[in-house]
């Protein structure tokens, strides 16, 4: 079988187990074909990458997928504002900023149809569960409309899936009962493919909205060939969202093509530019 073809039979399974077709795992209550400990043994080892295409399509203008994002610690309020002002000018999907900035982001954004998104967890996921939940209540009653969380990556490096989920799982309450939107940092540069298709399945299992490839912080960003490969996992109705290196609109529009509803990136301006062939703007981090 083909790694394409078992990535397939690991998204079928995951449906079915979703849709009830399947009797409950024994190992954490999921449906028996999404259990990551049956995946197993379907999921091959050595892949280095799938060239799949999603059949996703570009939207009139791109900036309606950018996530224009400033979450660097030295971020002054001043930058945030220019960031507010640079997303209602190019009507970004959202802006994306540490928590403390959720308050004045929703009032410089109130009435208009860019959100604001922040983060949870955030750099490195290994927060208490609880402690996650927390912040994603409170930025969602502050104003957020999506929570990027970072997944706990040693609990999942360690095979603790269930945990993981359950991680996952607390967030997801806690923002969805506030009307918020969840999306799974999974850091897959520091992921083998098997534990990329596991970090996937238990986000879908756990009711996250998204899954997302990186933090912009860790030792690697988004590629096509993860994009694509979370595109095949979690299937036509979850999103995700590519993150950490999207420095320009040809970038960009590789993740889009593998299958990215979302762009996260702090060059948003200099995408957009791009898109509409004007003079590039100055580059960001690339975040």
């Amino acid at each position: 079988m083909s790694q394409s073809h078992l990535v397939d039979a690991i998204a079928a399974a995951v449906l079915r187990g979703l849709s009830g077709e399947e009797a409950p795992c024994r190992c954490h209550g999921a449906g028996g074909g999404c259990c990551p400990d049956r995946m197993g043994r379907l999921m091959g080892h050595g892949a280095e990458r799938f060239g799949l295409r999603a059949g996703a399509h570009y939207p009139r203008d791109v900036a309606q997928r950018i996530d224009h994002t400033l979450l660097k610690a030295d971020a002054t309020q001043a930058q945030v504002e220019t960031l507010c002002a640079e997303a209602l000018q190019h009507g970004f999907a959202t802006v994306c900023v540490n928590p403390t900035w959720v308050p004045l982001c929703a009032r410089l954004l109130g009435g208009s149809a860019t959100g604001v998104c922040t983060v949870v967890g955030f750099p490195l996921g290994a927060n208490l569960a609880e402690v996650k939940a927390f912040e994603a209540a409170q930025a969602a009653e502050q104003g957020a409309c999506e929570v990027d969380m970072v997944i706990n990556v040693g609990a999942l490096k360690s095979g603790g899936y269930r945990s993981v989920e359950r991680d996952v799982a607390a967030v997801v309450e806690a923002a969805h009962r506030r009307g918020a939107a969840v999306k799974v940092i999974i850091e897959a540069a520091l992921l083998d493919d098997d534990e990329k298709v596991r970090a996937c399945v238990l986000s879908k299992v756990a009711g996250a909205d998204f899954v997302k490839t990186s933090t912009g912080f860790g030792p690697g960003g988004a590629t096509a060939g993860d994009v694509a490969l979370m595109r095949r996992v979690v299937g036509p109705r979850m999103g995700v969202k590519a993150a950490g290196g999207v420095r320009d609109y040809k970038q960009a529009q590789a993740m889009i093509e593998a299958g990215a509803d979302r762009i996260g990136a702090s060059v948003g301006v200099k995408i957009v530019q791009e898109s509409q062939g004007a003079e590039p703007g100055t580059a960001g981090s690339g975040y």
